[in-house]
Parts: C-alpha cells; sequence; structure tokens
C-alpha cells in the first residue's frame, strides 16, 4: 500500500518529479568526470560501452538550458550511442549542470548585457560563445583524446541550439571527423548580425562533413539553409533535412532535438557511420 501511494504521489506531482527522475536516470547511467579549463574545474557526463575499446566517440555541445534540464537529453541520447558502440560524452559549460559553480550562467550575462550601454545583448552572446564557451569545448575535447578507450581520429561534435553554434565554432578549431548541428542559431539569427558573421566565417574554415537539421516549425531555418548552402556552393561534404511539424508552437519545434531523438537518431548515426567508415577506409 504503501509503495501504491508514493507511486501516485508522484504521478501527480509529475512535472518537477519527472525532471527530477530523468536527471536521475542520466546521472546514475553515465560516469561523471572533471576537467579542466582555464583554471576552472568542470565536469561532464561520460556513456562509455562495455569493454576497453576503443571507440568512436561523440562530444555532444549542449544548449543555453538552466541548470540539469541538459540531462534529460543525455539520459536518453548516450545508451543510443553505447549501444551501437560509441562513447558519448556531454561536458558541461562553465554555470550551466554540473558545472554550475564554475561561472555565471551565460543567459544571465546575456540578458543583464540588454541594460548595459556598454555592450549589447548579441555582443556579450557571441563574446561568451567564442571565447570562454568555447575555450570549455576545447578543454572537453582536450580530455576526452586522453583517453586510452577513444578512438581520437574518430571523434565528432553534435549540439543543439546553442550547442549547435558551438559544434560550428569547434569544427572551425579542431580536427573532429565529423558534425551534427541541430537547431543552431535558430533564435538569435535574425537579432545578431555578428553572430551571422561569426559562424559564416567559422563555416569557411570548417573541411568536414556537417548534418544540419530542424524541425520545420522552429523558430527560423535560415541559419541551416544560409550555412549548408554555404558549404555545397564550396563543394563540402553536407547534408540538410527538414523535419515534418513537431508539436503545434515554434518553442515545441525548438525543442525537437531533444525531445524527438526517436525520430532523428537514425538519420544522425547513419551519417556518423558513413564518414567514420570512409576515413577509415581513406586512411
Amino acid at each position: 500500500m504503501k509503495k501504491r501511494k508514493y507511486i501516485l504521489l508522484r504521478l501527480i506531482l509529475v512535472t518537477g518529479i519527472f525532471f527530477v527522475q530523468v536527471t536521475f536516470a542520466s546521472l546514475t547511467q553515465a560516469k561523471i568526470v572533471k576537467f579542466q579549463s582555464d583554471g576552472l574545474h568542470l565536469q561532464g557526463e561520460l556513456f562509455k560501452p562495455d569493454g576497453d575499446g576503443p571507440f568512436p566517440a561523440v562530444l555532444y555541445n549542449h544548449g543555453s538550458a538552466p541548470g540539469m534540464l541538459n540531462s534529460e537529453l543525455s539520459a536518453i541520447l548516450g545508451p543510443m550511442f553505447t549501444k551501437r558502440g560509441w562513447v558519448f560524452f556531454m561536458p558541461y559549460r562553465r554555470g550551466q549542470g554540473l558545472s554550475v559553480d564554475q561561472g555565471p550562467y551565460i543567459m544571465d550575462k546575456i540578458n543583464s548585457a540588454r541594460w548595459s550601454i556598454f555592450n549589447s545583448s548579441s555582443e556579450t552572446m557571441v563574446h561568451l560563445l567564442k571565447t570562454d564557451h568555447l575555450t570549455d569545448q576545447m578543454a572537453g575535447l582536450k580530455w576526452l583524446k586522453k583517453q586510452k578507450f577513444i578512438q581520437k581520429d574518430y571523434i565528432a561534435s553534435m549540439g543543439n541550439s546553442f550547442g549547435g553554434i558551438e559544434t560550428i565554432l569547434g569544427m572551425a578549431r579542431a580536427d573532429y571527423f565529423a558534425g551534427i548541428v541541430a537547431s543552431g542559431a535558430s533564435k538569435s539569427w535574425n537579432y545578431s548580425d555578428e553572430l551571422q558573421i561569426v559562424m559564416k566565417n567559422a563555416i569557411s574554415k570548417i573541411q568536414k562533413p556537417i548534418f544540419f537539421f530542424q524541425a520545420v516549425n522552429d523558430y527560423n531555418l535560415s541559419p541551416s539553409k544560409v550555412l549548408s548552402s554555404m558549404m555545397m556552393q564550396n563543394g563540402k561534404i553536407v547534408k540538410l533535412k527538414i523535419y515534418p511539424k513537431y508539436g503545434s508552437s515554434q518553442k515545441e519545434g525548438h525543442s525537437f532535438p531533444y525531445r524527438g531523438i526517436s525520430i532523428w537518431f537514425n538519420d544522425v548515426f547513419l551519417f556518423l557511420n558513413k564518414y567514420r567508415s570512409l576515413k577509415i577506409i581513406n586512411n
């Protein structure tokens, strides 16, 4: 009887409890690892297949969601990769998730800049993404490459929303073998000329394959269309897929990368596995 009452209580409090349950599920399956970035002590979630490896890997760049909300995605996506023999690593950048105490939350800084006479929110966003947050991504990648169970030449970058921006910036800096960009910059593209310039400049430097995807009712499809077109015009390997409407609003469309995983995962995995196989053949 006590157990049944406990279950009922959990169902009644579904909104708050669901998040706690998802976060707990993620952290119990994941190994929590620590790495340093710019003097900060950051942490991340590591999902690893059984065995010694070495394994190919995905470094996942989370979005701007506060607290541990990004763990909702890793709880589902991490095990899906490990079942297929891949490592999944989500390093938390400063101010978010497991690294929440290692710096200010990026959205707090951006929102504060709206009232500043010195920097616009757009300038602040771009500055943080291409400096502090890119530094944290690179630190996570450096840690990952040092692990004996990793195939160092077969690490892909992936991310959604702000994490999609980070994926592009990271691919312009580091030697990822491929990238997945989900809804990158869809909320901020129209409001930031600075961001458009930075992302276009980064895309011009990238030589590795990228798969862009969004739901058709996301906030803005322009980033994926413009950046994939630039790659195509320059003879680079790129794939763009606009999925059918997800949910009934733009907000729900933007949630597609983490709530619609069962819809897009096979497309993403086939893309990564294809270009990993081609890289192996070419080597």
